[in-house]
């Protein structure tokens, strides 16, 4: 690889590449959205994670030389597919990032329901004293069905374990023990819990509706930190009003940010976290610094990065 090597990188991840690049490489920092496009039009490598989804999608069609695209988010499914297809780039995204942080969320919602522990902290807030736990459930000996089994759902598994937890999966990969697609629908009604941790594609869209909810035990818990699109909502808020199911530990939401008189905000058996479980740590953008240069020193040697995001795919 020539030096030279033009790169446009968002301005906020600046101080912990900055020392440690190479030195001769062309690095065009940017912090708006309008210097993003300015930095991307000659870039061949490019890291430009915005809050704003549109903007980035703007700047990826603007960076028509690009041929490596960094990302600290591993769902990229608001980015124009069709142009990273086309244009053959090579993405690497923030799979495991913040795994550790995602998993650990899961469980202290799991608990949250079991234990009623937000009954606990509006008792606080009055001042009263309870007399007795307004959860009574306990995680050890529940069964969990766990659909996906990526990055995040290695990592929620064994935490799950621990607490005696029996955690079924389910894979596109035949495993002992593990379901697969094909499967888990007809055993929805054995498990107490169900979580999604699936990656947001054409196939996971809408893969909990109506009929799959009223499959579930009546007093099941969904937890969901894939993507809101991955449940029918309103079919889960009828659900939820009719006592249906148990409950809903929610970190994602149609549409983010949810509106305010968006009828889950009112159900006490819906705990909504506001898409913070990825970012309930302090490690996220060092990690995500540590694996961008390490991929750097791969690709200026010709080697392969990773994890390599498939756009055909989704994931």
């Amino acid at each position: 690889m020539s030096s030279g090597t033009i790169l446009a990188i968002s301005g906020l991840i600046r101080p912990l590449l900055e020392p440690r690049l190479p030195k001769d490489l062309d690095v065009r920092w940017f912090m708006t959205k309008e210097e993003a496009l300015e930095a991307v039009a000659e870039a061949e490598i490019g890291w430009f994670d915005m809050h704003e989804r549109e903007a980035m999608a703007q700047t990826l069609r603007a960076a028509t030389r690009l041929k490596w695209l960094n990302s600290i988010y591993a769902g990229l499914d608001f980015l124009p597919m069709d142009v990273l297809i086309e244009r053959g780039i090579t993405v690497t995204n923030g799979a495991g990032i913040n795994a550790i942080t995602i998993a650990e969320y899961v469980v202290m919602g799991m608990l949250n329901i079991a234990k009623g522990y937000r009954e606990v902290v509006r008792a606080q807030e009055r001042r009263e004293w309870l007399q007795d736990s307004p959860g009574k459930r306990e995680l050890a000996g529940s069964k969990a069905l766990l659909l996906g089994y990526g990055a995040i759902g290695k990592l929620i598994k064994p935490r799950l374990e621990a607490f005696d937890v029996e955690v079924t999966v389910v894979r596109r990969t035949p495993d002992e023990g593990a379901l697969t697609p094909d499967q888990w629908r007809a055993r929805l009604g054995e498990f107490d819990w169900v979580i999604l941790a699936v990656p947001a594609t054409p196939e996971t869209d809408g893969m909990i509706g109506a009929s799959e909810l009223a499959a579930m035990k009546s007093d099941a818990v969904i937890v969901n930190i894939a993507r809101g699109a991955v449940i029918d909502q309103p079919a889960l808020v009828e659900a939820l009003q009719a006592g249906r199911i148990g409950g809903a530990f929610l970190d994602v939401t149609t549409p983010e940010p949810l509106p305010p008189e968006d009828p889950l905000w009112t159900l006490d058996n819906a705990h909504i976290t506001m898409h913070l479980s990825g970012r309930a740590q302090d490690k996220m953008f060092i990690r995500s610094a540590e694996r961008f240069l390490e991929n750097l020193d791969k690709y200026l040697k010709g080697e392969p990065v990773a994890p390599v995001f498939d756009p055909r795919l989704g994931y």
